[in-house]
């Protein structure tokens, strides 16, 4: 299928314009996330409709906290990233050969995943996750626009790396993000995720901007990206471009992929813990179980609004998504029921 995004150059080559790579792609050959190709002077998504992944999750592991917390949604992945993180989770799926694309080809039509969304209990709505959605964009925007029409919510979890005009037209359809921040240093960027800072900081604010319902992870990553100047940076750059309600999730990391340094210490995800909420008012950590730090407390006058152990919640104190001592809303987006 024709891909969104890109102007022709001469001798039939190709400038893909949907991410901040620009990527100039030779005939026969992908861009950097390895699923954009351009195929006789026409770039081509080679992912339209490949699922890779397709669950039902709780709304917590996307993660997102303060968006219809307790409900779960229809999560939905393909192949390919526009980054190459060296440490990545999910490297068999976003970072692929074409063999591997090839040989788990599972096309599924938009009409055939709304058609489960809808039906499926208790569904809230569609989540693009697993991989790099911003690679799956032309097949992510026919979906969103679809949920929408059919009155789903959608969610995008994602690195942030993309360009302007395309996060521009896909906002409209996005209800909520989960952006990964993967350190606060320009060159840990470039040596581990093959990619900027600055372009990331800017989707943050973008969406910030546009009223759309954001919370940020941080994965921690021992020696690496674990400086706690570093980090407090971070923190005061979060606090003043997106205020201090902005949900902060403090992931644990684990070996995986190229990375071989060990498990993040209990000890650092407090530490970090701390330095956040100086200034942040709802901060949980990821991947780890610390007593009492994973429930949402009201900031104004400290009541357990949700307790959490693992994916499994229990609510408290809330009315219509405010706290019911003080009225202080914790939950914008909230269902009783």
């Amino acid at each position: 299928m024709k891909a969104l995004y890109y102007k022709l150059l001469e001798d039939g080559d190709i400038r893909c314009v949907l991410c901040p790579h620009n990527c100039h792609i030779k005939p026969g050959e992908q861009g950097k996330c390895l699923v954009r190709k351009n195929i006789g002077g026409i770039l081509q998504t080679e992912v339209y409709g490949n699922v890779s992944s397709l669950a039902v999750d709780p709304i917590e592991k996307k993660p997102l906290y303060h968006f219809y917390p307790g409900k779960r949604i229809l999560s939905i992945g393909s192949f390919g990233c526009n980054m190459t993180c060296s440490f990545c989770q999910n490297h068999e799926i976003s970072q692929p050969s074409a063999s591997v694309i090839n040989r788990r080809k599972n096309i599924i039509s938009p009409s055939q995943i709304l058609k489960e969304a809808l039906e499926t209990e208790s569904n809230i709505g569609l989540a693009f996750t697993y991989n790099e959605p911003i690679v799956w964009y032309e097949f992510m925007m026919d979906m969103a626009v679809k949920a929408k029409e059919s009155g789903l919510s959608t969610v995008m979890v994602s690195n942030g790396f993309i360009n302007k005009a395309p996060l521009k037209e896909l906002i409209e359809y996005i209800d909520a993000f989960n952006i990964d921040l993967k350190a606060f240093n320009d060159d840990f960027y470039r040596e581990y995720t093959g990619s900027r800072l600055k372009p990331v900081l800017n989707t943050i604010k973008d969406i910030h901007l546009a009223g759309k319902h954001l919370e940020i992870t941080y994965l921690i990553i021992p020696g690496y990206n674990d400086n706690r100047d570093e980090f407090r940076d971070c923190v005061s750059w979060l606090d003043k471009n997106l205020g201090s309600d902005i949900v902060l999730h403090l992931s644990r990391y684990f070996p995986n992929f190229n990375f071989s340094a060990p498990p993040t210490p209990t000890s650092t995800i407090q530490d970090m813990y701390n330095i956040a909420k100086e200034k942040l008012n709802f901060v949980y950590p990821g991947n780890i179980h610390i007593p009492g730090i994973m429930d949402t407390v009201c900031p104004d006058c400290g009541s357990i609004i949700t307790s959490r152990s693992g994916y499994f919640l229990s609510h408290r104190n809330t009315v219509d998504g405010r706290c019911s001592k003080c009225g202080r809303l914790i939950y914008k987006y909230f269902r009783n029921q």
